[in-house]
């Protein structure tokens, strides 16, 4: 589970696919998943991903949490991130990466 605590520095990108058809949102999402088990959570600094479809199925959106932007750009070094960035590639018809500072969290109060 992604614990998010504004106080704790994290670097944060959210990276949203655009995709078509229906059929690459699914081969998109498989590969970033695989990506991210073989790879990214290996990778030091990595704290976790959450990738979420569409409705329509034609966009993907990967929520990435890591600890520093230094440990996300170091890990954009490694030839096996390189690989599978142009794996990802192949299902999208664009991308637009967003880097974000953690503000703000609300969290509603559950009954026990």
């Amino acid at each position: 589970m992604t614990i998010l605590d504004p106080s704790a520095g994290y670097f944060i990108l959210i990276n949203t696919f655009t995709v078509e058809p229906e059929m690459k949102a699914e081969a998109l999402l498989a590969s970033l998943s695989k990506a991210t088990e073989d790879v990214f959570l290996h990778a030091p600094g990595f704290v976790s991903a959450n990738l979420h479809i569409s409705d329509d199925h034609r966009h993907v959106a990967n929520y990435g949490h890591w600890r520093s932007k230094k440990d996300y750009e170091e890990a954009g070094k490694n030839p096996a991130v390189q690989r599978h960035m142009r794996e990802a590639a192949k299902f999208v018809t664009s991308f637009e990466p967003v880097f974000y500072e953690l503000a703000k969290v609300h969290v509603a109060e559950r009954e026990a």
